[in-house]
């Protein structure tokens, strides 16, 4: 199981960074202006946040194995197109079947985690959000590689499609099946969106991984502009990378030896504010250090929050509903950023305002966070989100 939930990790991530060190290749065969390229990966962003709504209802149609199994294929459907991709439509519709595949895995999967990791949701999580971070460390490390040794782009991404199709056949012989499979997600979506608990969440979840996309886009053009090669500033996203995986598996493991996961995640927001700070005021005075912070901020605030709403309800088909809202409102909420950083730096010259505005983003969801102690769990979501018991079931408490 614990192998299941590493690949299953891996997979949603390296689509998405194999693209930029393959990107030129990629315009010149298909076409695709700047603008198209950004299409590419802002598409399975959008679609990660859009598609998440869509999660519960999934669920409760198909059960999180055959959902989750269903959507790997999809992942590997979309890579497999870019062996044969020729034009930018081709592209773009890879782009969102990738989207969808990486949606529907993520609005499902926490649940998965909850109800085979009960009493380790810490270490699961921590596992699963460190191989997601590791995953797209790879993608772009990979990309060039495969490029360089073979000549051509399109194997360099199509080459995903078996990793996404062997988890696939992994998960349909592994994760058993679960019982009570069809039930919803307790509330429709309107009654999930009533709850301010969930607008809370969502905020939280998507200014953390705003600072993320911006990160992504922005941390080595940055440099750039300071009169980095291309491989010096590489390097600074290959630690920033380090950071993610390292803290998204460690911070939930040392969160786990109490209930309330507030004092790590003020820590790991401490290291983000620390790093964009730096990256405003003094981008070369510790740039290596900067990012690795940056990134072990990053990581550890998205594993945690991903603890958090599982932790609000003690049902995995409950809890995995409430983290799949949390990450649609929150992903299409961090898709903006990197659009936000770009208008500043058109109208400053520099990417120093853009670090302010995420520091600022920081500070902000330091104050939310401050809202989410264990004793609130239930209460902000009213009696109306407890889970129905299952047949032959006690109503879980």
């Amino acid at each position: 199981m614990l192998a299941v939930v590493a690949l299953v990790g891996l997979a949603l991530r390296p689509f998405l960074t194999g693209l930029g060190p393959v990107a030129g290749p990629v315009a010149a065969d298909t076409g695709l202006s700047l603008q198209g390229l950004s299409l590419l990966t802002l598409l399975p962003i959008l679609l990660m946040g859009a598609g998440a709504f869509f999660g519960p209802g999934l669920q409760a149609r198909l059960g999180a194995k055959r959902a989750t199994v269903a959507a790997l294929l999809v992942l590997a459907l979309g890579s497999a197109l870019r062996l044969v991709a020729h034009s930018a439509a081709q592209m773009l519709g890879s782009a969102v079947l990738l989207g969808l595949g990486a949606a529907a895995v993520q609005a499902v999967f926490p649940a998965v985690i909850k109800r085979e990791f009960p009493r380790r949701v810490s270490l699961a999580m921590g596992l699963y959000a460190s191989m997601m971070m590791g995953g797209g460390a790879f993608g772009a490390q990979a990309a060039p590689l495969v490029a360089g040794w073979s000549g051509s782009w399109r194997l360099a991404l199509g080459w995903l499609a078996l990793p996404a199709a062997l988890t696939a056949l992994l998960v349909a012989l592994v994760l058993p099946r679960e019982q009570g499979a069809g039930r919803s997600g307790g509330l429709a979506l309107r009654g999930w969106l009533g709850r301010p608990r969930v607008w809370l969440l969502m905020a939280c979840f998507g200014l953390i991984n705003g600072g993320y996309s911006s990160s992504v886009a922005w941390l080595a053009p940055a440099f750039r502009d300071l009169g980095w090669t291309a491989g010096a500033s590489g390097e600074l996203l290959a630690l920033l990378a380090v950071g993610q995986a390292i803290s998204a598996l460690l911070t939930p493991v040392l969160a786990s030896r109490g209930s309330d996961r507030r004092p790590w995640l003020l820590g790991c927001l401490a290291l983000q504010a620390l790093g964009f700070a730096l990256l405003a005021l003094r981008p070369e005075a510790a740039p290596h250090l900067t990012a690795f912070l940056l990134g072990a901020g990053l990581g550890g605030c998205f594993s945690l929050m991903m603890v958090v709403a599982l932790d609000h309800l003690p049902d995995p088909v409950e809890a995995g509903a409430l983290a799949a809202l949390m990450q649609g409102g929150g992903f299409l909420l961090a898709a903006l950023p990197p659009w936000l950083l770009a208008a500043l730096h058109d109208q400053t010259g520099s990417f120093a305002a853009g670090w302010e505005l995420h520091l600022g983003a920081v500070l902000l969801v330091g104050l939310l966070a401050l809202r989410l102690s264990p004793q609130s769990y239930r209460p902000a979501l009213g009696r109306a989100a407890a889970p129905a018991p299952l047949p032959g079931r006690a109503p879980a408490e």
